[in-house]
């Protein structure tokens, strides 16, 4: 995978990309529904300024995250969603420019971070080069929600890339977060990239594969869509039960989407 400072660049393009989609939104096109359940194109921007704000905290103040995370304890179950719906009552310019803010601030902040330094989290800590990913893969899909919303295409770059090596590296975590033993055995990915290119992870004789566009394998690692809406192969047993529960994301797995009419 790239290195931190092009994971950052990434980064960067990435809320660039989401930015542009929602800069110039009328009011109350703010307030159009999201295909994620009671969420809003607002409540989705705000989440992800919450969420740099809470990992700027980590970065800065790591006692005061744990703090935080503490004070959060009685409310875990509605945390994300009561602090989305909170951000989006603003003002949609002001949510606006304080997202633009945090994300800056996130940016530079996990650039000065030392290789081997641990950043605490919500789950497990995590270096700086992942947290930039997982920043990424989070703006991504709320991005893909608005972009939905709005009846637009979906962003699709080879940013990517990263979208992806996360889904396949939390494999494992997919099947224990549904209680499941995770296969034994390794799985081969291969991903056409949106630019055209083949990326892979794992053997190329492994029995367990997955293959397809790369973009319909981070909508569903991502749980954007619906398993049925993608062209998305698996061979063999652990592989197709693998897609049914992909997920990049850390938490519960949320609602699955319903299939796109004519799936």
């Amino acid at each position: 995978m790239a290195d931190r400072a092009a994971v950052l660049a990434d980064l960067a393009a990435e809320g660039d990309a989401l930015d542009a989609v929602v800069a110039h939104l009328e009011d109350t096109a703010w307030r159009t529904p999201t295909p994620a359940e009671g969420w809003t194109v607002a409540d989705s921007i705000s989440h992800l300024e919450w969420t740099d704000r809470q990992t700027l905290r980590a970065l800065t103040d790591p006692d005061g995250f744990a703090a935080a995370v503490a004070a959060f304890a009685d409310r875990v179950d509605t945390i994300v969603d009561d602090e989305a719906r909170a951000g989006a009552a603003t003002e949609p310019a002001g949510l606006l420019h304080r997202w633009r803010t945090g994300r800056t601030a996130v940016s530079e902040a996990l650039a000065a971070v030392r290789d081997d330094e641990r950043i605490p989290w919500f789950g497990p800590p995590m270096k700086a080069s992942s947290m930039a990913t997982a920043r990424l893969m989070e703006t991504w899909a709320h991005g893909i929600d608005v972009t939905d919303a709005l009846g637009l295409p979906p962003t699709a770059s080879d940013r990517l890339r990263h979208v992806a090596h996360l889904g396949v590296r939390t494999r494992d975590f997919a099947f224990l977060q549904r209680g499941q033993t995770p296969p034994a055995e390794p799985f081969r990915v291969e991903l056409t990239s949106p630019g055209g290119d083949v990326w892979s992870w794992g053997p190329e004789d492994a029995a367990q594969r997955v293959t397809g566009p790369a973009l319909d394998f981070c909508l569903r690692v991502t749980r954007r869509r619906h398993r049925a809406d993608l062209a998305l192969a698996a061979t063999g047993a652990e592989a197709d039960r693998w897609l049914d529960l992909a997920q990049a994301f850390a938490g519960p797995p949320g609602a699955e989407r319903e299939p796109r009419e004519g799936a």
